[in-house]
């Protein structure tokens, strides 16, 4: 057994880390923002996957319908329809464990089992009418992918590091810091992390728990379903590949406790899950006089995450605990 040097691999490694790795924070801060509220949303490989099929299937046929099809729209059709499925789906969530008091695990599993049927139907309606499973919009793939002129080209190893990503990616780490700056430093956020630690004291000092737990469940199904979106991004917005969501959404859940609840943590975090989650493509091409199969690569990132949960379970302290009131539901009257 040895081990090879391929700098081109690695590089090509490092780049494919980042970008599944920003799936996987879109869906962990969506989550951080939801369990701050007190609620445990299992969930969001659903959300993630209504997100990403609406939006896929909005910018398709918006190019297959328009011979001329604008960026501009395409870039707005995109975002808004992944955003918008997604929300609906975590309304159906909040409704049911807030206003209904359902229990929040069942009702996340049952959503993410919604979710990809949903993303399966409408996905195979889609490849019926094109005849092909392997469906994309070449439109929607520059426009999301587009890098930073000149920066990415230009700077070499530096600019392919640093500066060969599509908007989205960046636009993932500055909500990662938006949102810690949001717990941290703001009114708002300082009643959200309140309520998610005693709803019932929340509500005594005046703040609307309710309100609250809406805003932070719809806005956080929002930031998943952008996730949802940015993995068919960059699979070139094929539905071929779009069930794979659910994995890494699964990923987004684990991701939070790995973060200990904090968003900055989440990106260096989602980096990693995104390293291991693309070692079967990378990591054979570096090591020689061994046969791995590829079903071992792909276990990786889920086997490391079963290993850091258990070492973050063994080492947790105070400030690094999950919401006091985290999966359990409020009811005023008991206050």
């Amino acid at each position: 057994m040895g081990i090879i040097w391929n700098a081109d691999s690695m590089l090509g490694w490092i780049v494919m880390a980042v970008n599944f790795g920003s799936v996987i924070l879109y869906g962990a801060m969506g989550e951080i923002l939801t369990e701050k509220a007190g609620h445990l949303n299992l969930g969001v490989p659903g959300i993630m996957l209504c997100g990403g099929i609406s939006g896929f299937a909005s910018t398709f046929l918006y190019e297959q319908s328009t011979e001329n099809p604008s960026k501009f729209v395409m870039l707005l059709l995109g975002l808004v329809s992944s955003v918008v499925a997604a929300t609906l789906a975590g309304l159906i969530y909040a409704f049911l464990t807030i206003t209904l008091k359902a229990n929040q695990n069942v009702t996340g599993i049952t959503l993410t089992t919604f979710g990809a049927g949903l993303a399966k139907h409408f996905g195979s309606v889609i490849s019926a009418k094109s005849g092909s499973t392997a469906i994309r919009s070449a439109v929607a793939d520059d426009v999301f992918n587009a890098k930073i002129p000149f920066l990415s080209t230009d700077l070499g190893v530096v600019g392919k590091l640093l500066f060969n990503y599509g908007f989205l990616v960046y636009l993932a780490v500055i909500l990662a810091v938006l949102l810690q700056l949001f717990f941290y430093r703001t009114h708002q956020g300082l009643n959200l992390r309140a309520i998610g630690e005693n709803p019932g004291t929340a509500d005594a000092m005046g703040i609307n728990v309710t309100r609250y737990k809406y805003s932070a469940i719809l806005a956080g199904s929002a930031i998943s379903g952008i996730g949802g979106f940015l993995y068919l991004v960059i699979n070139n917005v094929q539905w071929s590949t779009a069930l794979d969501i659910e994995g890494m959404g699964w990923l987004a859940v684990a991701l939070v406790i790995f973060a200990t609840w904090k968003p900055v943590n989440a990106i260096w975090g989602g980096y990693l899950f995104g390293f291991l989650s693309k070692a079967g493509a990378y990591a054979p091409t570096f090591i020689t006089g061994i046969t791995i199969s590829q079903n071992i690569w792909s276990m990786t990132p889920y086997i490391v995450t079963i290993v850091v949960l258990i070492a973050v379970s063994f080492r947790m302290k105070k400030e690094s605990r999950p919401p006091a009131a985290l999966g359990t539901a409020y009811f005023r009257e008991d206050r």
